[in-house]
């Protein structure tokens, strides 16, 4: 190739290759000045899934903030919830979540996934990587639950079968006997503090309905869940009310999890999206 002026033929041209970049660059440098070398994270593929009464909407900030750093983001909605909520059956249930977000990843042709749960998404990730093992590369419980083999639902049934009179309490005030209502159990100080006003008016009007069945239906294992993946969790450390505890996190603690202090709330996507978004490009 020529220079761009003809008559600077002293000057030499070097080729120098940009990680990740589309093709090769010219690059014109004096003979006692070596071309600085290019440097360039990985870019990667995410797959956000949300938590019970959630949607795909609330990575919305996280997802904006990793694509600029040139990943891949998909931030589906299961069925029943957010912009889904409509879709909503009896039969709706933890099943058909994992084959939301399974059908989004190979319809997307995507492969070595960061797969992220948030909350109860900890469920539906567990049963993606079930199926789907050698598309995921990680997985990511972001103050999630980590279900497992003794604990394969979070609500488990009494030894004679019956389910916890917690359960049958709530039970009660379900819409319809399966549409579980985040605000008739909890207050939105569960997700974000009471003075961020701007979230709380967020929640308000996004927070949707979310199958019961979701909860109750035990996970598979039949290709060991979690087990055989590289896996993480983020701890969020600024929720102050009802934290989680280690009946959410517990396996995280053990060997072979990479375990992430973050200083969010629990919805830290909506508190503290840079927080989370360079959380989730550092990870190794």
């Amino acid at each position: 190739m020529k220079s761009a002026h003809n008559h600077s033929l002293t000057r030499r041209q070097t080729l120098v290759a940009a990680t990740g970049a589309a093709g090769l660059a010219t690059v014109e440098t004096s003979p006692s000045v070596a071309a600085p070398a290019v440097q360039s994270t990985p870019k990667r593929t995410f797959v956000l899934v949300h938590g019970t009464w959630h949607g795909g909407w609330v990575w919305r900030q996280v997802a904006e903030r990793l694509q600029r750093q040139g990943h891949r983001v998909l931030t589906p909605t299961a069925t029943g919830c957010g912009e889904r909520a409509h879709l909503i059956r009896p039969e709706t249930n933890l099943t058909t979540h994992v084959q939301d977000i399974c059908a989004t990843i190979e319809m997307e042709d995507a492969e070595d996934v960061i797969l992220v749960g948030h909350s109860f998404g900890g469920l539906t990730i567990t049963g993606v990587a079930d199926r789907l093992g050698r598309r995921i590369s990680q997985l990511v419980f972001f103050d999630a639950f980590i279900p497992t083999r003794t604990r394969p639902a979070w609500v488990m049934p009494e030894a004679d079968g019956s389910w916890p009179a917690w359960w049958r309490d709530r039970q009660t005030h379900f819409i319809d006997g399966y549409k579980m209502v985040f605000f008739d159990h909890y207050p939105l100080k569960m997700l974000v503090p009471e003075e961020d006003t701007t979230n709380i008016a967020l929640l308000k009007r996004k927070l949707s309905w979310h199958p019961a069945g979701q909860w109750t239906e035990k996970l598979s294992f039949a290709n060991g869940g979690w087990e055989n993946h590289k896996r993480t969790y983020v701890h969020t450390t600024l929720q102050t009310f009802a934290p989680s505890s280690p009946a959410m996190w517990g396996p995280g603690k053990e060997v072979g999890w990479n375990w992430i202090d973050v200083p969010t709330s629990r919805d830290g996507m909506l508190t503290h999206p840079d927080v989370v978004a360079d959380c989730f490009a550092g990870l190794a």
